[in-house]
């Protein structure tokens, strides 16, 4: 008998890109004297200018209504961080507080460097809050750069917290905050990007997503230790936005657009659907923890999602068109209604994760659609109550489904069009009847 799955149809629903109408909170509301602060911008200008890179921002409020450009061909550098005490840099003009802009052209191998390129090493943004106060202001923007650190930043009520553009390489971002920004928290915005560390950060409530690569070409990303949460609309407004999203749709027919080699180790990724508030009957729908969109011509490939905790989305883990994937030793819970897509994917190996509603009732089907050569084994799933198969595969083949657990749920495993599959050695328990 032939199985009709429903899917969550995702494909057809736009982007969500910066909102930039929506009544936002700005500084004006936490700072309101804001509106009888000088105009600090070619103050800071100035002392950027003379000191050769260098912007130390004095103690208090400080209001600007233009970019701090950093241009490093001529300069040894640059370094942003307070005189003394706290700074706060209120962003009240369009574009990013901060923008540093080097040369660098090729990759990260010390033979592709022009000598003049290595003085502009370690661009170092730190110890700074930067507050929008204009619907397209931006926190820090890099193009260009080497070896950026930024690290015990605060960036919140701009558009984008960090903008990533045109090249850049070996980035650092360090216990960081981008809080409540209306698009994404770190942007990967079509941009030729190797080697970055992001750890130990929160990075919450930004409306277009946490940390998002969108086309370029992007690789060795590692994310580890850190807090991601509500990266999506706080209403019902549908959505592809994602925790974490890695998004080469755009580029359907270009084979020089690729991610790849990515780990993601040791994060909290959450939230918005159960717990994004009681006005809507859904918040975020459509929204997920891990969403990565590929394309036939060259999927992404070579990630390892190990050891994250991942609940309370419409989707827990969204893949598609993807190659040599391992997600191992993660707790999928309070998915709204669904923990795991595969959906055109090759090599795939989910193993040792657990898959528990907890306290909630959710559907938490996993669902496999026109994927290959894979592996489901050494996993458990418990309390999924949706009646059409906690487990459904369609139009699949050589995938082994072995040493699973499968207890307490309200279907079991409905495969419909698939050949060359192992079930083996599940223990399934409290089950209903079959009539």
């Amino acid at each position: 008998m032939k199985l009709s799955i429903s899917l969550l149809a995702l494909s057809a629903l736009p982007l969500i890109a910066a909102d930039t109408t929506a009544d936002l909170p700005f500084a004006s509301k936490q700072i309101p004297e804001i509106v009888s602060l000088p105009d600090r911008t070619e103050d800071f200008r100035k002392q950027i200018a003379e000191s050769g890179g260098t912007l130390l921002v004095p103690p208090g409020v400080h209001r600007i209504t233009g970019t701090l450009e950093f241009v490093l061909s001529s300069q040894h550098s640059a370094l942003v961080r307070p005189e003394g005490g706290t700074a706060t840099l209120v962003m009240d003009g369009a574009g990013p507080a901060i923008r540093i802009v080097g040369s660098h052209e090729g990759r990260a191998d010390p033979k592709d460097f022009k000598p003049a390129t290595f003085n502009e090493r370690m661009p170092t943004i730190e110890g700074i809050e930067i507050v929008g106060n204009h619907p397209e202001a931006d926190g820090i923007e890099l193009a260009r750069t080497f070896q950026p650190i930024i690290s015990k930043v605060a960036v919140r009520w701009c558009r984008h917290g960090i903008h990533l553009i045109e090249r850049n390489r070996n980035l650092v971002v360090s216990a960081v905050h981008l809080y409540e920004n209306s698009g994404v928290g770190i942007y990967y915005d079509d941009v030729d990007f190797h080697q970055s560390n992001i750890s130990h950060s929160h990075i919450s409530y930004n409306r277009g997503g946490g940390i998002v690569v969108r086309d370029g070409n992007v690789r060795n990303i590692q994310i580890n230790g850190c807090d991601i949460e509500a990266n999506m609309p706080q209403d019902n407004t549908p959505t592809k936005a994602a925790n974490i999203l890695f998004d080469l749709s755009g580029s359907p027919e270009d084979p020089k657009k690729s991610v790849a080699e990515v780990a993601i180790i040791g994060c909290t990724l959450q939230h918005s659907s159960s717990h994004g508030g009681k006005k809507h009957k859904e918040i975020a729908p459509g929204g997920a923890n891990l969403r990565i969109l590929g394309k036939a011509i060259r999927p992404i490939n070579s990630i390892s999602v190990i050891g994250n905790l991942m609940s309370d989305t419409s989707l827990n883990v969204d893949l598609q068109h993807c190659t040599e994937i391992v997600l191992s030793g993660n707790s999928f819970f309070t998915s709204n209604p669904d923990n795991l897509h595969l959906t055109h994917c090759k090599r795939i190996t989910v193993t040792g994760n657990t898959f528990n509603p907890r306290s909630i009732v959710r559907a938490g089907r996993i669902i496999i659609d026109q994927c290959s050569d894979s592996l489901f084994t050494n996993n458990t799933l418990r309390g999924l109550i949706a009646p059409d198969g906690a487990l459904q595969v369609k139009d699949s083949a050589r995938i082994i489904f072995a040493d699973n657990i499968l207890t307490e749920s309200s279907g079991g495993i409905q495969t419909t069009g698939t050949h060359d599959i192992i079930m083996r050695d599940w223990i399934i328990n409290d089950l209903p009847a079959t009539p």
